[in-house]
């Protein structure tokens, strides 16, 4: 699996106790690396980091990515081989309660890594991760390529397309092309998955709810979203990193990961579909649609893959069916008491392996 590159190698991921960061710490650990977690707090609670048990697996630092005094010293001691930049403020809610902490932690933060990594310059690969929402976003029916405009009408989408923007003026400013560190962006969104607690997430809050026999309050049942596991953009994370390592002329470069446009769901069908993976035959006992929108919400929104396709050799594994069912099963499990959740999340992890090799797609 991805050549062996990750065995016995020391990796860097900032917001590793998040959602996305816990199930790329449960990947490399699989994988055989050597992690050091970098991370500001355990975002949740429950939490897929703390329900993993992945403390234990790993060197685990509490630390806060703008602080670059810090996070210097923790790459200066371990010199990693890799580096993944997942931490981010990354609720859409959140960034209109605290726009300036999401701008901080978003744009500020990726800079502050970036500014780490110029100043140590020991030899690494690094990859940064922002979002789908980076694209100034008009709801066209195609989807959106590397090189379309970035922007934002809210302050979220706003600083995913400023960090891409740092990630640039850094590359064309410091890391020329014979800089020890290679550097690349990857965008994805609206991944669902085992573990996510996040608040004002569609998943996360039918998981509370339902775990309780409540109906789960929805705002936008005909928004339209490319659902994918969360790890289908992983997997593009990993083969992005490791193609880096040996292809200098990736340094730079950006690449959408997403699930192909024919599976782009609405979010009642999702809810409907998880619903049935819990046994819940009564859609009146499923949700109820509120006219209560607090915030701006995109009703459309695609990625164009073909660059990491042709790129990279990279394309989504799991139909839409095996990503709802990896999804339902992850929680079903973990509210159910009876299971080991590292456990069972290595043994999703195997069953995607083969999945993806069946698909030579990994």
């Amino acid at each position: 699996m991805f050549s062996e590159i990750y065995k016995g190698k020391k990796i860097l991921i900032t917001g590793h106790t998040g959602f996305k960061g816990s199930w790329l710490t449960a990947w490399l650990t699989k994988l055989r690396a050597e992690i050091v977690g970098y991370s500001i707090d355990i975002p949740t609670n429950p939490s897929s980091f703390e329900a993993m048990g992945l403390e234990k697996k790993i060197t685990h630092i509490i630390g806060d990515v703008l602080d670059y005094e810090k996070l210097k010293a923790t790459i200066l001691d371990h010199r990693p081989d890799f580096v993944f930049h997942l931490a981010a403020q990354s609720i859409v809610s959140t960034s209109y309660e605290n726009p300036l902490e999401t701008l901080n932690t978003n744009i500020m933060g990726t800079a502050t890594i970036l500014q780490c990594l110029k100043e140590v310059n020991s030899k690494c690969v690094a990859v940064l991760i922002t979002s789908d929402k980076c694209y100034e976003n008009v709801e066209w029916y195609w989807g959106y390529k590397e090189t379309d405009r970035l922007g934002g009408k809210d302050k979220y989408s706003a600083s995913k397309g400023a960090a891409e923007l740092i990630f640039h003026s850094y590359l064309n400013s410091f890391f020329q092309p014979d800089s020890n560190v290679k550097i690349a962006s990857a965008r994805a969104g609206n991944v669902i998955g085992g573990g996510d607690w996040a608040k004002d997430r569609i998943v996360a809050d039918c998981m509370r709810s339902w775990s309780e026999s409540k109906i789960v309050e929805i705002r936008s049942p005909e928004a339209t979203r490319p659902w994918q596991h969360v790890l289908e953009p992983l997997s593009g994370y990993l083969s992005l990193a490791e193609k880096l390592s040996l292809n200098n002329s990736l340094h730079g470069e950006s690449f959408n990961f997403g699930p192909k446009s024919q599976l782009n769901h609405t979010v009642v069908n999702l809810i409907r579909d998880l619903a049935a993976h819990w046994n819940i035959t009564d859609e009146n006992k499923v949700f109820n649609v509120t006219e209560n929108k607090p915030f701006h919400e995109a009703g459309l929104l695609k990625l164009n893959c073909d660059k990491a396709l042709f790129m990279l050799n990279w394309r989504g594994s799991l139909k839409y069916e095996a990503t709802v069912k990896f999804t339902s099963e992850w929680y079903y499990k973990y509210y159910s008491n009876d299971e080991n959740m590292y456990d069972f999340t290595m043994n999703q992890l195997n069953s995607y392996e083969q999945q993806a090799k069946e698909q030579q797609t990994l």
